[in-house]
């Protein structure tokens, strides 16, 4: 792709926008963190880190940038795991996180108006001080909600509650060429004309940028109960997710773990599990405005799983056990991410009645390419989170055997009729896969989105479907 250098006269002018030299980095005083994200293994430092605060700012770069035909890549916190916020061409990073403030709560019609730079963990401790629930609950805390609207993000609560796209309302964009632009609003219905509020949503930054968010809130539930539910085995606790979400009892989670999972936890916090006997454990979570509701769903769902072969039904009815039970499930990761040298990850989405062979496809994999693969996951939404670690290989080796796992865990996702990603995007790292999983038409019509939103392809190049 054949860009504009960046030379001074652009930095003087970007400098002119800002008019706080602080908020302009350029050279040595760019930090290296800007140059990758959690994903690690693609990095490439922008030319200029422009930190905005106003829409207005932002617009005024766009408009400079795609005149003169420079790329630029708008990032949040970095906490993407795809390189979708990697400058993959060098020229302007767009640093949104500094456009953090709460701007409106509307009680009566129950939305949140926030920059794209309010972090999640800060949004939901507001709306929740108010007595009001924002359901969307991906796993990181510290994405702020423009990097969560970006990637369509997921997380446990998906079962109930659905995802990001489902409690976004309206959207304040700027488009590639400047133009300030507003998707939907705070209606509650609208069929007036092609959802573009909705396109924007999951295109990870490459149609326009996010300025303005306006988010459906719900009453808070007043209690929240967990199941920790010990299996003799994963099979038998994964055939039991079709059934309870059949029941009618719906939780509010359906968490699928296995003991090795649950023993790295244990070592990686110092702290003990409340049950670690079992090959295998359902984790649900039940929420609602009074106990008995609770009781009943639970109750009706407990019995489901002793008779699918369920070796107990573990109550979690105080906040402590609550905690510790959730806190080990958070922290898996983190753990698995301690007790190697590198890893990296495919968080394929199959239906949901087949995660149990996805998952022993990948110890058979595990053996097959004698690599260490570790999974757990969202059962109720058949969301997988599998991590392929490199432990001790030379790097050669490592790209070649991690490619080839991939390889077999994406074509395996597609036999099963599942997709890429289900929650962390495609980004930089994806593209090949999502390639390989879509029809030629899919991908010429996603092209063809982003060439007339983006016409000179100045809009994070090379990510998605490019």
């Amino acid at each position: 792709m054949d860009y504009k250098a960046v030379e001074v006269k652009d930095i003087e002018f970007i400098k002119s926008i800002i008019n706080d030299s602080e908020r302009v980095l350029v050279g040595e005083n760019i930090n290296e963190e800007y140059s990758h994200d959690e994903l690690g293994g693609i990095k490439k430092v922008p030319d200029i880190v422009a930190k905005v605060l106003t829409t207005e700012e932002v617009s005024k770069i766009m408009k400079y940038a795609y005149e003169n035909n420079i790329p630029v890549t708008a990032r949040g916190a970095g906490t993407g795991l795809v390189g979708a916020a990697v400058a993959l061409y060098g020229g302007i990073v767009i640093d949104l996180s500094g456009m953090n403030k709460i701007l409106e709560l509307d009680e009566e019609n129950l939305t949140l108006t926030v920059e794209p730079g309010v972090l999640l963990m800060e949004l939901s401790k507001f709306v929740e001080e108010n007595d009001l629930f924002y359901p969307p609950d991906p796993g990181e805390k510290t994405a702020t909600i423009g990097g969560n609207i970006s990637t369509n993000a997921g997380g446990m609560r998906a079962v109930k509650y659905g995802v990001t796209r489902d409690y976004v309302r309206g959207l304040e964009v700027v488009l590639p060429n400047g133009e300030i632009v507003n998707f939907g609003g705070k209606v509650v219905k609208n069929s007036s004309g092609y959802s573009l509020k909705d396109l924007i949503i999951g295109s990870e930054g490459t149609l326009a940028i996010i300025t303005k968010a306006i988010l459906k809130l719900l009453p808070l539930p007043k209690k929240a109960i967990s199941l920790l539910i010990p299996f003799p085995d994963l099979d038998r606790a994964i055939e039991t997710v079709p059934k309870i979400i059949k029941s009618k009892s719906i939780p509010t989670a359906i968490e699928f773990m296995q003991r090795a999972a649950i023993v790295a936890s244990e070592e990686y916090l110092g702290k003990k599990f409340p049950d670690s006997q079992s090959d295998a454990y359902l984790l649900l979570t039940f929420d609602g405005n009074s106990k008995e509701e609770i009781e009943k769903n639970y109750d009706n769902v407990a019995k489901i799983c002793l008779d699918a072969g369920a070796l107990d039904v573990l109550i979690s009815d105080t906040e402590e056990r609550q905690e510790s039970i959730w806190k080990a499930r958070g922290a898996f990761l983190e753990a698995i991410k301690a007790s190697t040298t590198e890893m990296d990850e495919v968080d394929v989405v199959v239906p949901r009645n087949k995660v149990a062979e996805f998952v022993k496809f990948t110890y058979e994999l595990e053996k097959k390419l004698n690599i260490r693969i570790k999974t757990f996951g969202h059962a109720g939404d058949g969301n997988l989170h599998v991590y392929i670690l490199r432990d001790d290989l030379k790097e050669d080796k490592w790209k070649e055997k991690l490619n080839e796992t991939m390889e077999y865990m994406y074509n395996k996702a597609k036999e099963l009729k599942g997709q890429v990603s289900g929650e962390h995007g495609i980004g930089y790292a994806k593209v090949p896969y999502l390639k390989e999983s879509l029809s030629r038409e899919t991908l010429e019509i996603m092209r063809g989105i982003k060439n007339v939103f983006d016409p000179k392809n100045i809009l994070n190049p090379g990510k998605v479907c490019e």
